[in-house]
């Protein structure tokens, strides 16, 4: 029987900037969005490689990727995270998956 080798996946959270394409699925006047990510991978640049992989394929069009850490990394700063945002990185790491946890349109001069 083999034994499973303990993950070394870390989730991280993200928020990626993403400009306008069609097809994108945000409003018709927005100017883009800001979505907040949950990312697993090896390190933060392999989570940011798949996002921006997953996001492209979605039909978004990346701009920008800003790392807010892992989980402990963020408790160390202080960041207070609720059980549904832990929940959702607990379902990117236990599905090495990127999770889109918010949506955030830009309108106007938001950008």
């Amino acid at each position: 029987m083999e034994k499973k080798k303990p993950s070394r996946q870390q989730v991280y959270t993200l928020i990626v900037q993403i400009g306008r394409k069609a097809g994108d699925g945000l409003p018709e006047n927005a100017t883009g969005a800001a979505l907040m990510c949950f990312a697993s991978g090896i390190d933060e640049a392999e989570a940011v490689r798949e996002t921006v992989a997953i996001l492209k394929q979605a039909d978004t069009a990346p701009l920008d990727v800003i790392g807010h850490g892992t989980l402990a990394e963020r408790q160390a700063e202080g960041h207070e995270i609720d059980p549904e945002e832990r929940a959702l990185m607990q379902r990117a790491l236990d599905e090495n998956a990127v999770i889109v946890a918010q949506v955030t349109p830009f309108f106007g001069d938001d950008a």
